[in-house]
């Protein structure tokens, strides 16, 4: 899906696994850009949270769609999200409500209302998008993929020191943590993470998120997709 014709300005989807830098890179190139990001793994956590505080088990398909047919799910400009007017931003960044979303993203009703909201927010393009199925569900005819990566042990030292930056207790072992979450996110059946065919590689383990994002808006300047802000 592209987002269509009369669109203001570029789709630019980041794909790639937990711990690589997706957040912030996709936050300092979209304000490169003077586009709009947009967090796709937040309205996940968002949904989930909402869900397991409402009792619903994640486990059970029949509840969970009923309960996302009737979801009213919010992505605000400023990246502020609700579920059913309860505003949910400072309570999707835990260790749990990670482990929530890695469940709730498998189920084809949760994925089924939530790549809606997200084509949606891009249907007018100038989006800086990042998930884990951008490129390949959500908007496979995106004017630019990236998929970033890195190794086991980068990732795991970033998400540790991202815990620690935003307060959080560490409640279980990060590299195992990665390990699972690599697990259901390849091998579920809805939307596995995998690179798109079209998609820029980039291994982020190596270069700073300014690096990555020099990087990238070299490869936006040369396809000339979007106008570069300094």
């Amino acid at each position: 899906m592209s987002a269509g014709a009369g669109k203001k300005g570029a789709v630019i989807a980041i794909d790639g696994p937990s711990g690589v830098g997706k957040t912030t890179v996709a936050k300092l190139l979209a304000k490169r850009l003077n586009y709009r990001y947009v967090d796709t793994g937040a309205m996940y956590r968002a949904f989930a949270v909402a869900a397991n505080t409402a009792g619903i088990d994640l486990n059970d398909n029949d509840a969970l769609k009923a309960f996302a047919d009737k979801a009213v799910v919010r992505y605000g400009f400023d990246g502020s999200i609700s579920v059913n007017n309860k505003d949910l931003t400072g309570l999707i960044r835990t260790q749990e409500a990670g482990a929530l979303a890695s469940v709730a993203s498998s189920r084809k009703s949760v994925r089924d209302l939530l790549v809606r909201l997200q084509r949606e927010l891009g249907l007018e393009g100038a989006v800086v998008m990042e998930g884990r199925d951008i490129g390949t569900v959500v908007f496979p005819s995106a004017d630019v993929k990236f998929f970033l990566d890195a190794s086991h042990n980068e990732r795991v030292k970033r998400r540790h020191l991202e815990l620690i930056a935003i307060g959080l207790s560490i409640k279980e072992d990060v590299s195992k943590e990665i390990e699972q979450r690599d697990k259901r996110d390849t091998e579920r059946a809805e939307s596995p993470l995998t690179k798109a065919e079209d998609a820029v590689f980039i291994d982020t383990g190596a270069l700073s998120a300014e690096g990555v994002v020099e990087k990238m808006l070299a490869i936006i300047k040369e396809k000339g997709v979007a106008d570069i802000h300094s």
